[in-house]
């Protein structure tokens, strides 16, 4: 299995704090059956991006990691200002392995209304957007339909491995596999920070979705997929997502006071 969202790098973001953490983390991963990894270190207000320290914390994890595990690197990319106008400068700055897969994520409090026009200038500019769990968003938990806008310019869509057991509740849980009946997933990770309560744990997903969605399905979204992200390769051909081409996002309705006063 290939599990493109992890935070495995020691000491740079809520991920693992010493390389001894990085290397049993990645132990983990590998007695999971975990082939390949994307380190993905955030990039947000609380967490620079540093290409050159993210590189050598990658090289010393790999001095030390087992010979059974390929790593690689990405980003947790925050859909900030900033983040957006510097990828737009850099477009393989932040994608996995230097590619076209970005993994992108929203706020919990607020996704812009135009944020599709950025998706648009992504594609634009070569990058292939990967929505990560957005099962465990509260805005799209309300109003997941609007990914459909979304996945029309192309954007792709990654959730976590432990929501479909319940560990981030119900409702992520419920969106969840309601997301994969409607092949609206792309890539399931597992967006490890330890090897506690974050556990880079993908088996059990790819278990539980073979179980429920058939073999084929579990290995699109668990190694093919991935694989073709971190290969930098067009995805295999995938089933056609209900609704994504019928549904039409509508604007909240504006009030009389507001369209006088434009508030």
């Amino acid at each position: 299995m290939i599990d493109i969202h992890h935070h495995l790098l020691f000491g740079v973001d809520d991920g693992p704090k010493d390389l001894d953490s990085s290397v049993a983390q990645a132990e983990v991963a590998v007695a999971d059956g975990i082939t390949h990894i994307v380190c993905t270190p955030h990039a947000n207000d609380v967490f620079a991006f540093n290409p050159e320290t993210n590189q050598e914390r990658l090289a010393a994890i790999r001095e030390r990691a087992s010979d059974k595990l390929t790593l690689g690197l990405g980003c947790d990319f925050h859909l900030s200002c900033e983040n957006i106008e510097d990828a737009l400068e850099h477009p393989h700055k932040f994608t996995i392995n230097q590619g076209s897969y970005l993994l992108v994520e929203f706020a919990e409090y607020m996704i812009p209304q135009n944020i599709g026009d950025t998706f648009y200038e992504f594609t634009v500019k070569g990058l292939r957007p990967i929505i990560t769990h957005p099962e465990r968003n509260p805005l799209l938990q309300r109003e997941h339909q609007r990914m459909a806008e979304w996945m029309r310019t192309g954007c792709l869509v990654q959730i976590t491995a432990a929501s479909l057991s319940g560990r981030f509740g119900k409702q992520a849980q419920a969106l969840a596999w309601e997301l994969i009946g409607k092949n609206w997933v792309h890539f399931i990770a597992t967006d490890a920070h330890n090897i506690e309560g974050r556990r880079p744990c993908l088996s059990v997903a790819h278990e539980a979705v073979a179980a429920r969605c058939g073999p084929a399905t579990a290995d699109r979204l668990c190694i093919e997929n991935p694989r073709a992200a971190f290969e930098d390769r067009k995805l295999p051909p995938q089933p056609e997502p209900e609704g994504v081409y019928t549904y039409q996002h509508q604007p909240p309705r504006v009030g009389l006071f507001s369209r006088i006063f434009g508030k």
